[in-house]
């Protein structure tokens, strides 16, 4: 099954990357889901993005670190904790010096460096995974709906970590969060149908899906949530990836505000100035090329 799907997405003897080919991916389908207007605005009129949120930026660098970390594991070259806060402070360093990073009133770079290496440092004083399969490993696979058609585009996935833990695969996954995770936010995520979908088409065998959230309390906390995805979730996947699909094609963008979706938002100001989809906006979207970008 496995030699079959990759066969037919030309992955086998192919110069092409798995990113460099049209595909899907959960970053894309939340987003939409998040908010259609942001979506447009993101990737096919392809605004700049006057800065980073400071959340954004902790939780990119926090998972940069902690990937680097695995790999030394993976290589039994296990990185030390001031090994792993250098990194940090690398990614940091290039991404600030990339685009802006906009601190909340109560915050700045200090207090926003020390909580990501507070939170790094509570995960290093976890037991070190014991056998870790793949880091950031790219799996492309087809994706289905219920009535067993393939979708056009393909699905790519990029687990944070894969481990094989008294064997049994389990994919890890990261997640920095000001609050705690309830379970139905697990049990119901699409994240944990892609990956669950994508790691066992690439290993044929079902994974467990084990959530690692770094709480960014006062005193920082860690939290793990575990579930598990069957059949029905993959079906369910592919319905939901179709229908979005088909919204953007039929050029549904809209805007959903919210304080979780508008505090922070580089498209804040181009969405307050947004005056539905006009002919204006039909051209900038011809413009600026109406294909998904390939990145995740």
């Amino acid at each position: 099954m496995f030699r079959q799907c990759n066969q037919s997405l030309g992955l086998n003897g192919s110069s092409q990357g798995p990113k460099d080919r049209p595909h899907w991916s959960y970053s894309q389908v939340s987003q939409f889901l998040r908010c259609p207007l942001s979506y447009y605005f993101d990737r096919i009129a392809k605004l700049p993005k006057p800065f980073i949120s400071s959340g954004l930026a902790l939780g990119a660098t926090v998972h940069h670190a902690l990937a680097e970390y695995h790999r030394s594991i993976q290589e039994n070259r296990i990185l030390g904790p001031e090994q792993v806060h250098d990194v940090l402070m690398a990614t940091w360093d290039e991404m600030d010096n990339r685009e802006p990073i906009q601190y909340k009133d109560s915050e700045d770079r200090t207090k926003s460096v020390d909580q990501a290496v507070a939170l790094l440092d509570l995960y290093l004083k976890e037991p070190i995974p014991a056998c870790v399969v793949a880091v950031e490993e790219p799996l492309l696979v087809p994706l289905f709906n219920s009535h067993g058609d393939a979708l056009e585009k393909p699905l790519l996935a990029i687990p944070d970590l894969i481990t094989r833990e008294t064997e049994e695969l389990t994919v890890r996954e990261f997640k920095t969060s000001g609050r705690r995770y309830g379970e139905v936010e697990t049990d119901a995520s699409l994240q944990a149908s892609c990956y669950a979908h994508a790691v066992q088409d690439r290993y044929d065998e079902q994974p467990r899906v084990r959530y690692t959230v770094l709480i960014k309390t006062k005193t920082p906390q860690i939290q793990h949530l575990e579930t598990v995805c069957n059949e029905a979730d993959v079906i369910r996947l592919g319905d939901v990836v179709q229908a979005v699909d088909r919204a953007i094609q039929a050029e549904a963008f809209y805007p959903v505000e919210s304080p979780m979706n508008c505090s922070g938002c580089p498209f804040y100001r181009p969405c307050k100035e947004w005056k539905g989809f006009s002919e204006n906006l039909a051209k900038s979207h011809e413009t600026n090329g109406t294909g998904e970008s390939a990145r995740c």
